[in-house]
């Protein structure tokens, strides 16, 4: 029994010194980080190395203040000057200058460093100029083209708004690149007027854009401005168009008609 209370206690006492050691260890290891951090400076979260603390920059080993000019405030950014300009500052010359406001003009709400032109005025180098909007038209949101557009029933021609000239059976359309105006249903477009679409025996009007206007009913097939009877032979049927004819299974098609296989 002493025996074994003597290996206990001597194995006991190393494991206290082991212990003591990686603490110690531990402990120098922590003192030589801090020791190496320079002042206002933060070991980093993940991995290894230091970083400076907000409004300070890292030059070289060491964390420098700051300097902030007026009308800045410190960025959370590592790089770069560690400032920007407060809204309606622009950055020149490591200064924050006004930005500088012509007549009919705000500062940008994005980038609160440029200005833009208040509606119905468009930038002219350095000043804002006023948009003349034609009679019969108004101004668009966009920033781009003449920065008006015209009412429903004119069209712009130059500088102007021209009242667009609907023929008899059409009616205005919302489109601006083309005449500005439609036929009826049952109404073609010729030479600048509307004129009636021709629907002979057998057909009816299309909800086409192109063609004739008109198509055959099933049964028949258009043949110049009139639609004949398809004319299906023996042991056929008509197809899926219905302006045509097909074999019945297991005839195959030769030439005008319809012949059994082999």
């Amino acid at each position: 029994m002493r025996t074994n209370s003597s290996k206990l206690g001597v194995f006991g006492y190393a494991l206290i010194l082991v212990v003591a050691f990686a603490g110690s260890a531990e402990f120098a290891f922590a003192q030589g980080m801090q020791a190496a951090l320079p002042v206002n400076a933060t070991a980093k979260t993940y991995g290894s190395g230091w970083e400076c603390d907000r409004g300070y920059r890292k030059v070289n080993d060491t964390c420098v203040a700051v300097t902030l000019v007026a009308n800045s405030y410190l960025t959370d950014s590592s790089y770069g000057s560690g400032w920007a300009c407060q809204y309606g500052y622009k950055e020149k010359n490591d200064a924050c200058g006004a930005v500088l406001l012509p007549a009919n003009a705000y500062v940008s709400t994005e980038s609160g460093d440029r200005w833009l032109c208040d509606r119905g005025y468009r930038r002219n180098g350095e000043t804002c100029k006023t948009i003349p909007v034609p009679e019969n038209g108004y101004l668009t949101e966009g920033s781009r083209g003449s920065g008006w557009t015209c009412m429903r029933g004119y069209r712009a021609v130059a500088d102007a708004c021209v009242a667009i000239v609907v023929p008899e059976k059409a009616y205005l359309t919302a489109s601006t690149y083309d005449s500005g105006w439609a036929c009826e249903r049952g109404y073609r477009e010729a030479n600048g007027a509307c004129k009636a679409i021709r629907i002979p025996a057998n057909g009816y009007l299309s909800e086409r854009t192109y063609g004739q206007g008109w198509e055959c009913d099933r049964g028949y097939r258009m043949a110049g401005s009139i639609c004949v009877a398809v004319d299906v032979p023996e042991n056929a049927h008509l197809d899926f168009s219905g302006h045509d004819w097909d074999c019945n299974k297991p005839y195959r098609k030769r030439m005008q008609a319809c012949e059994g296989r082999d």
